[in-house]
């Protein structure tokens, strides 16, 4: 899925807010392109060392930036300014309340540059945009299935449609659990392991249920029946049961699947007539929380298996050997 090009006009009206940005000097255009989640300080680009300049990312200038140019004669600071402001960016924030030095504001503005200020310290203006800035730029994708938070674990269900993914939610929903999305889920990755999963702006927190149409999950069970966002850590497939099937059945042969470049733990579940998904899928929350506290069940007993063989091997090798 393609996002919006984002844009100084978009930081300024989702963030100026938590950001306390105002613009300086002349109305420059707030339509410019920001290419990357990355955000820097000038630093010795103001000193004239230009080499490795990251221009395309939002520049910041905090309290030593503004007090170098002011330490500059006004002809070294105009001529430093207009050797910054002669490479493309798309606009320079500038933390702290500073009073600017006259010259930057009028050779941003002949540049076309905006420069927006902010009452905040540079560290927390950091604190501030950085996660926004990564939220934007997080690679995403939308997969059709129902997510929900079963004891605090991520389960995102799969499989054919009219399998029963929404009535099996629906069931979790009803014993204490939390609806995150149904039908679609909009998925995103944050860093390098973690994927994020929610709803749909439209529908989100509405589920369809065969036969009695589209529910209220927060209306009919309250809000602390829904979440706005998880983390996904297990894929459940539902799939219906054939006797000709390989299902892994000690859960040694563990699965994955790749969901925007990351690894997540896949269990294949076989439905057949009578078969509590519901408890099932409950099992598989605690089941995964045992892994991540670093107990495995499977491996535990295969071990336990070897130890005895092992032993009973041991007894058969020294009856073999006693002759007398």
């Amino acid at each position: 899925m393609t996002k919006p090009k984002l844009t100084v006009a978009r930081v300024l009206e989702r963030m100026g807010g938590a950001l306390e940005l105002t613009q300086a000097g002349q109305a420059c255009s707030l339509e410019r392109e920001i290419e990357t989640a990355e955000a820097a300080s000038p630093g010795l680009v103001l000193a004239g060392f230009v080499n490795r300049f990251p221009s395309e990312r939002l520049q910041v200038f905090g309290e030593t930036e503004i007090r170098y140019l002011r330490s500059l004669t006004p002809d070294e600071r105009k001529a430093n300014l207009e050797r910054y402001f002669s490479y493309w960016m798309p606009c320079v924030f500038v933390t702290k309340g500073q009073e600017l030095p006259e010259e930057l504001v009028e050779i941003a503005g002949s540049a076309g540059v905006p420069v927006l200020l902010s009452n905040l310290k540079t560290a927390e203006f950091y604190r501030r945009l950085k996660p926004y800035l990564e939220e934007e730029f997080a690679p995403t994708t939308t997969l059709h299935g129902s997510f929900a938070d079963v004891y605090g674990v991520g389960l995102f269900f799969t499989g054919p449609s009219g399998i029963g993914k929404s009535e099996c939610v629906l069931d979790l929903v009803e014993r204490g659990h939390r609806l995150v999305a149904d039908d679609l889920v909009r998925l995103e990755r944050r860093g390098t392991d973690v994927v994020i999963g929610k709803g749909m702006e439209l529908q989100r927190h509405y589920m369809e249920i065969r036969g009695v149409g589209l529910i209220d999950i927060p209306a009919i069970f309250g809000v602390r029946a829904v979440r706005q966002q998880k983390r996904l850590e297990v894929v459940v497939r539902l799939e219906e049961w054939r006797a000709d099937a390989i299902i892994e059945r000690t859960g040694l042969d563990e699965q994955t699947t790749s969901i925007l470049g990351v690894d997540i733990p896949l269990i294949t579940v076989p439905l057949n007539p009578g078969k509590n998904i519901t408890v099932v899928a409950e099992v598989i929350a605690m089941n995964h929380l045992l892994r991540y506290a670093g107990v495995n069940p499977a491996e535990a007993f295969n071990q336990r298996l070897i130890s005895r063989m092992q032993q009973n091997a041991d007894v058969r090798r020294y009856l073999q050997e006693d002759h007398e």
